[in-house]
């Protein structure tokens, strides 16, 4: 663990959460808590994290939810737990509540019709196998893909799109391996926001994420908790805190698991 913000106190935040009464553990999927994979469909969780994601969701003290650009029946599947916690997917486009009560933002038809045009744009340059559709957004995949044809489709991807969006009220963003175009008005930190505007002030809070796109969770987190960059290799980035997965992702989840109850059980 590699200390990236020097106002930020280890020790003396994993003391406060010993003494705390709930907590809120935020995670995200791929490249976090599962290596990234050129097929999305083979993006298992590192071996041990289904386990440590059951034991710490179980704790009645921990809020645990698992913030993620994916569909949520997707991370499901992936996980492949039978206690399922609480998922924000598509960039929070998509809840999952603990109890089973799914919620989803509705598009515009302008949004949905934007979307349905970038769909087609892909298909017509034969890359639709290169798309990911989710709610609310379309992601285009870079990473596997024939490295000759990258560079060209990335730059007319970048044009085209961005009329697409200015014209249809969309977004376009870049995160780790391709780029994403998406209704406007979520991301990662407005699902972070929402979670601990309904917490108390003083909870411990924690944020795990490797991708650009957790940066607004990140900057949602500045001064309340610990931000956390999960990844190989050392980016810019706003995180407070650098580990590598996945042995010190999971001596993190440990420690957060272990740290946390105590006051429940006094």
């Amino acid at each position: 663990m590699k200390v990236l913000n020097p106002g930020v106190k280890v020790d003396a935040f994993f003391h406060r959460l010993t003494q705390a009464e709930r907590s809120v553990l935020f995670l995200d999927y791929d490249g976090t808590l599962a290596p990234f994979k050129s097929d999305p469909a083979q993006a298992f969780p590192y071996e041990g994290i289904p386990q440590l994601i059951c034991e710490l969701s179980s704790k009645p003290c921990i809020r645990l939810v698992i913030v993620t650009g994916r569909l949520i029946e997707d991370v499901i599947s992936l996980l492949s737990i039978q206690q399922v916690p609480e998922i924000w997917g598509s960039h929070g486009r998509e809840q999952l509540y603990p109890g089973g009560r799914l919620r989803k933002i509705k598009l515009s038809p302008a949004e949905k019709l934007g979307l349905e045009r970038a769909s087609q744009w892909a298909v017509n340059r034969g890359i639709e196998d290169w798309l990911e559709a989710k709610t609310g957004c379309l992601a285009l995949h870079f990473r596997g893909k024939p490295e000759s044809r990258v560079a060209s489709v990335e730059s007319a991807a970048r044009l085209d799109w961005e009329k697409l969006a200015a014209e249809t009220g969309l977004e376009l963003h870049e995160f780790d391996g391709g780029l994403e175009l998406r209704t406007a008005g979520r991301n990662k930190g407005i699902a972070v926001s929402t979670v601990l505007d309904e917490m108390a002030p003083d909870v411990p809070a924690a944020y795990l994420g490797d991708d650009l796109t957790d940066e607004d969770a990140f900057a949602a987190l500045a001064g309340r908790g610990l931000s956390v960059l999960v990844r190989e290799e050392l980016r810019k980035t706003r995180a407070d805190l650098w580990i590598k997965p996945p042995q010190d992702l999971i001596e993190f989840l440990e420690t957060w698991k272990q740290s946390t109850c105590h006051s429940l059980k006094s």
